[in-house]
């Protein structure tokens, strides 16, 4: 490395976001042969028609700049969380916000804590800041969230150095979830110097009967940050939209470090219409759910571990090395995401897909499964 990039001391040892493969690359050399991309928890139902309607009327506006403050956007939020706007900050999917809200909230003498088997935004998170990780061990295999948030061990963890915990309900990529009295319980009991930030990027396929919704809990709890995307529910991952849900004193910290037109004109337009669009995503939502199950009930059946979820993804537990599995599904070109590099090299996660598309999945896996057992 030359002289010139060496990165700064937080830097250092930061290695970029993996994504598990290079799709644009491998799109081009299946060529006319179709991929089954199973790997990034995309919507398969795509989003609102009203959505892309409004994405297209707002290519005639390309030439001028955005409203760098996305303020119809977030005025359609508050109407729709019954919030004051001031609660609510954009971001260009929920990743920037999870890593600005490190940013500005903690010094390099500060500790995060995340739970082990937790979204690894949260780890690239305390590690930009130049702060203290502390990983807290995840429930076991046979607890009644295998691989979940363990509350308890997180919360005896939290000590005065401790300014950010990060969870995430449901939890990506185990699928794992706590209730809304385990979460209120939680909070009651950090120090209200200690920001909590609540990733609920799958809220939306979640039983709310079973799911907190941290929401809920924000005028109770004035040191909780909710972070939600217009990415799975909304199926809008290619335009990039997420939202920060805090309190004004909060949001207004994150303004000042936000980067004005953060969030595109086109986004900014297909997120208002997506999300007046309830009756869409809401129908998209019930039939990933069905899918959901049936490919778990799928999966269970060719003798694999499934972690009951409450996302649009499952985490697949082999009992053995997954690595030889995972080439052999993208050789038959299926596309599905690794989990060695969360420390799970046993498993793969399975993005939810279509009904077609699941059965072809479960075809060429038991075919693949059959040949190594013979």
């Amino acid at each position: 490395m030359i002289e010139a990039a060496r990165p700064n001391r937080a830097l250092s040892g930061l290695k970029a976001y993996d994504p598990g493969h290079d799709l644009v690359a491998l799109r081009a050399l299946a060529g006319a042969h179709k991929l089954l991309e199973l790997g990034s928890n995309e919507n398969p139902f795509g989003p609102s028609p009203d959505a892309l309607d409004a994405a297209r009327a707002s290519l005639q506006l390309a030439h001028i700049y955005p409203d760098p403050g996305g303020r119809a956007l977030k005025r359609a939020l508050a109407a729709h969380y019954r919030l004051d706007a001031a609660h609510i900050t954009l971001g260009n999917g929920s990743h920037e916000l999870l890593m600005l809200i490190a940013q500005a909230f903690v010094d390099p003498a500060d500790e995060v804590l995340y739970a082990q088997f937790g979204f690894a935004v949260f780890a690239l998170a305390a590690q930009a800041a130049n702060a203290k990780a502390r990983v807290i061990p995840a429930l076991a295999l046979d607890a009644e969230q295998p691989r979940g948030h363990d509350l308890a061990a997180m919360l005896a963890a939290i000590g005065p150095a401790t300014r950010l915990v990060y969870l995430a309900n449901p939890n990506n990529p185990t699928g794992t979830y706590f209730t809304q009295a385990a979460l209120k319980g939680f909070l009651e009991q950090v120090p209200s110097r200690t920001l909590v930030v609540l990733d609920e990027a799958y809220f939306e396929y979640a039983d709310a009967a079973k799911v907190a919704d941290a929401r809920a809990l924000l005028e109770e709890f004035p040191n909780l940050i909710v972070t939600r995307t217009f990415s799975k529910g909304h199926g809008l991952a290619g335009l990039r939209v997420g939202y920060a849900l805090a309190h004004a004193d909060v949001g207004a910290t994150m303004e000042r470090l936000r980067e004005s037109f953060n969030v595109n004109g086109v986004a900014l337009a297909a997120a208002q219409a997506a999300l007046a669009d309830c009756a869409w995503m809401h129908n998209s939502v019930r039939d990933c759910v069905e899918q959901r199950e049936l490919l778990a009930h799928g999966l269970r059946d060719l003798e694999l571990l499934v972690t009951p979820s409450q996302t649009n993804f499952l985490l697949v537990d082999f009992r053995q090395p997954a690595a030889t599995i995972e080439a052999n599904l993208l050789a038959c070109g299926v596309i599905v995401r690794p989990m060695g590099g969360y420390g799970l090299p046993n498993c793969l996660r399975v993005s939810v897909g279509l009904a077609a598309d699941n059965a072809r999945l479960i075809a060429v896996l038991r075919d693949i499964l059959d040949e190594g057992r013979a």
